[in-house]
């Protein structure tokens, strides 16, 4: 079985660094680590950027959550909706987690629910938004800084969906482990949980 379309990497030792950073953390190697193997400080460089965007607003994980989640769903991306699915369910409640991967935004209050929708334009087509879209924002409560930051990240998370994605990266089968039902059932698109690629 394959993790992606690519095979493995050769071992580096910054790709093992990696596969040992999942093993302490999760328990299991992810599949997108070991496709990011080929560049492991490219995946370091990303989400060190993304954690930088993330603590210069404050941005709590329930809002990182709502952020990926609207994102990866608009996009189709399986396995950050699955992922990040349950750890919104975690940081709030599962159906919390559904309404934002379903785009019902149940439960979010008035500026999350704003957050959400912004996420949403901006994987859709970020050519397409207006100043009015912003104004909405700001009229939920957010200041231009904190736009910037939301955009950004959904930026960065769109460029990470789409290495995976494109290279046929499949959401892990451990998923199925920790992630609730109702998040799972709700991902209806991408590719399936454990799916072997080919």
């Amino acid at each position: 079985m394959t993790t992606s379309f690519l095979a493995d990497p050769d071992p580096t030792p910054a790709a093992q660094a990696l596969i040992e950073a999942d093993r302490s953390g999760n328990g299991y190697v992810m599949n997108l680590t070991r496709l990011w193997g080929y560049q492991p400080h490219t995946k370091v460089g990303l989400f060190d950027l993304l954690a930088g965007v993330a603590a210069d607003v404050g941005f709590s994980i329930r809002e990182r959550g709502i952020l990926v989640a609207a994102c990866a769903s608009t996009m189709g991306d399986a396995y950050c909706s699955i992922a990040w699915g349950g750890k919104l369910s975690e940081a709030s409640d599962e159906q919390v987690a559904v309404g934002v991967l379903t785009g019902s935004d149940a439960g979010l209050t008035d500026a999350e629910r704003a957050m959400a929708h912004w996420a949403r334009l901006v994987a859709t087509d970020p050519n397409a938004t207006t100043a009015a879209d912003v104004q909405a924002l700001r009229d939920a409560g957010w200041e231009d800084r904190q736009v910037f930051a939301m955009t950004t990240w959904v930026a960065l998370r769109m460029a990470f969906s789409t290495v995976n994605d494109a290279l046929g990266a499949a959401p892990d089968a451990e998923l199925r482990e920790v992630v609730p039902p109702a998040v799972l059932d709700a991902v209806t698109w991408g590719r399936p949980v454990g799916s072997q690629q080919v």
